[in-house]
C-alpha cells in the first residue's frame, strides 16, 4: 500500500530540506527523500553543499588559514610559534565532524517538523489519482504517493571529455576534499569558485599550485576592477594562474597526471602534477529520476524546464535549485524551496535573482551583488562609481589584513544602488548590508547617511557610498 503525502520532496540538499520544512510549517503532511550516505551507510542529508561542497570546503579553508597565520603572520603579533606542522588526517577528520554535525542537524529538523524521511533514491513511477506515485529505492523499497512533488536533486561535477573522475588522481570537488596528504604539485583546471578555494587550501599547506583557465579573463563574472585586485593578491601568494589555455591530452600514471595544453600565445606546454582537480562547472542531476515515466520536460542542458514560479510542464510538479535554470548556489536553492512551498499553500513566494549574493571564500574573500561595471556599460546605463580601500580602514589595519576594497555602483540620476562588489577581509559577511539595501531600493546616499560602528570593516561600505558622491572622509 502506497503511503500518502500532501507534498513529497525529492532531494535533501539546501533547496529540498528547506522546502520540506517550510511546507511542514504551512500544515502539509510532508515526505523528503534523500540518498546521500555517510561512511557507515547511514543517511547524510544536506546534498552536495553539506557533504562535498560549501560546508566541508569552508572547514578546510579555516584549518589551512590557521596554519598559514601560524607560519607567516603570528610573529608580527609578537607570537613565537616554531616547527608548526599540519596533521592532514586530523584536518580531514575535523572537516568530517563538521559535515556530520550538519547532517545530524537536518535529521533533527525533520523530526522537529514531523517530516517523514526516506533514505534512498526517489523516482517517478506514474501519475496517480490526485498526484504521482514515487518509488524509493533504498535499504527497504517504499512506495509513496504525493499530491505535490518538489524536485531538488541538485547537480553533479562536470568531467572533462575523455577524462573521467577516478577521485584518486583526477578529482572532482568530492575527491579534492578527501586528499590524504599534501601533494607536492597540484594542478587545477578551471579558475572558478571551487578551483580557487581548493587551490588556496593546498597552497597554504605547501603544495605548488597551477591553475589552468580556458577563458582569457580572470573571473569574468566578477567586476573587472575587483577581479584584477584579487588576481594581484593570488599572484603574490604564489598561486600560478594561466589564462587563455586550451587543454589537450591528459594522461594518468603511477607518478601522477600529465596535462598537455596550449598557452595563450599558442605555444605547446605540459604540466606534470601529483593530483589534478577538475572544476569546469556542474551539470543538473536527473539521473534515476525516471522523468520519461511521466513526461517531465528537460532542456538541452539536461535541466528541468520551469517557469518563473518553478512550475514544471506537469501539474503539481515543481523543481528548485541546481536542477533548474539560474545560478547554482545553495542560498538560491533555499529561497526557491521556500517560495514553492508557499505557492503550494496559495501564498505569493518571492525570489529576486537580481539580489542573490555571490561569494568566493578565498583570502581575500570576494563577494558581490547586482550588476558589474562592465554590465552597466554594456546595458548603456549611466552610473556613478565609488571605491574605498581596506588599506584606509582602521579595523582592517588592526586585523593585519588590508588587501582589497569595497566598490559601489549607483544610478547616475536616481542614485539607486545597482551593484556592490567587495574583495577583502570578511567580504562574505559585508555583502549582506548591500543585499538588504538593494532589496529596499536604497540609494548610495542612504548608506552614506547610516551610522556604522567604529572601528569596523563595514565602515568601508559607508565610505564607498560616500565616494559615489566624491566625499570620502578617510581616504
Amino acid at each position: 500500500m502506497s503511503k500518502q503525502f500532501d507534498v513529497i520532496v525529492i532531494g535533501g540538499g539546501p533547496g529540498g530540506y528547506v522546502a520540506a520544512i517550510r511546507a511542514a510549517q504551512l500544515g502539509f503532511n510532508v515526505a523528503c527523500i534523500d540518498e546521500w550516505k555517510n561512511e557507515k551507510g547511514g543517511p547524510a542529508p544536506g546534498g552536495t553543499c553539506t557533504n562535498v561542497g560549501c560546508i566541508p570546503s569552508k572547514a578546510l579553508l579555516q584549518s589551512s588559514e590557521h596554519f598559514e597565520h601560524a607560519n607567516k603572520h603570528f610573529a608580527e603579533h609578537g607570537i613565537t610559534a616554531s616547527d608548526v606542522k599540519m596533521d592532514v588526517a586530523k584536518m580531514i577528520a575535523r572537516k568530517d565532524t563538521v559535515v556530520k554535525q550538519n547532517n545530524d542537524g537536518i535529521l533533527y529538523l525533520f523530526k522537529k517538523n514531523k517530516i517523514s524521511f526516506f533514505h534512498g533514491r526517489g523516482s517517478f513511477v506514474k501519475a496517480a489519482e490526485g498526484g504521482y506515485e514515487i518509488k524509493v529505492a533504498g535499504a527497504a523499497e517504499e512506495s509513496l504517493t504525493g499530491k505535490q512533488i518538489i524536485i531538488a536533486t541538485g547537480s553533479n561535477a562536470r568531467a572533462l571529455p575523455g577524462t573521467p573522475f577516478d577521485e584518486e588522481l583526477v578529482l572532482s570537488n568530492d575527491g579534492a576534499l578527501r586528499v590524504g596528504a599534501v601533494p607536492k604539485k597540484l594542478g587545477l583546471i578551471g579558475s572558478g569558485v571551487i578551483g580557487l578555494e581548493m587551490g588556496s587550501v593546498w597552497r597554504r599547506l605547501g603544495a605548488e599550485v597551477t591553475i589552468l583557465e580556458g577563458l582569457p579573463t580572470f573571473l569574468g563574472a566578477v567586476d573587472e576592477q575587483i577581479a584584477k585586485e584579487a588576481k594581484k593578491a593570488f599572484d603574490k601568494q604564489g598561486l600560478k594562474i594561466e589564462l587563455g589555455v586550451k587543454v589537450g591530452e591528459i594522461k594518468t600514471g603511477k607518478k601522477g597526471v600529465s596535462i598537455a595544453y596550449t598557452n595563450a600565445k599558442g605555444e605547446a606546454q605540459s604540466l606534470d602534477v601529483d593530483k589534478l582537480i577538475v572544476s569546469i562547472g556542474r551539470v543538473p542531476n536527473t539521473i534515476g529520476l525516471n522523468v520519461e515515466a511521466v513526461g517531465l520536460a528537460l532542456d538541452e542542458r539536461g535541466a528541468i524546464v520551469v517557469d518563473g514560479d518553478c512550475k514544471t510542464n506537469l501539474p503539481g510538479v515543481w523543481a528548485v535549485g541546481d536542477v533548474v535554470r539560474g545560478p547554482m548556489l545553495a542560498h538560491k536553492a533555499e529561497e526557491e524551496g521556500v517560495a514553492v512551498a508557499e505557492r503550494i499553500a496559495g501564498q505569493h513566494g518571492h525570489v529576486n535573482f537580481n539580489t542573490v549574493p555571490w561569494v568566493i571564500y578565498t583570502s581575500p574573500e570576494i563577494a558581490w551583488v547586482g550588476r558589474t561595471e562592465q554590465q552597466l556599460k554594456a546595458d548603456g546605463v549611466k552610473y556613478k562609481a565609488g571605491t574605498f580601500p581596506f588599506l584606509a580602514n582602521g579595523r582592517a589595519r588592526a586585523l593585519g589584513d588590508t588587501t582589497g576594497m569595497v566598490k559601489m555602483l549607483a544610478d547616475a540620476e536616481t542614485d539607486e544602488i545597482l551593484g556592490v562588489h567587495i574583495v577583502g577581509p570578511q567580504a562574505s559577511e559585508l555583502i549582506s548590508e548591500a543585499v538588504v539595501a538593494m532589496e529596499f531600493k536604497a540609494s548610495s546616499e542612504d548608506i552614506a547617511r547610516i551610522c556604522h560602528a567604529h572601528p569596523s570593516l563595514s565602515e568601508a561600505t559607508k565610505e564607498a557610498a560616500l565616494a559615489v558622491d566624491k566625499r570620502t572622509l578617510n581616504f
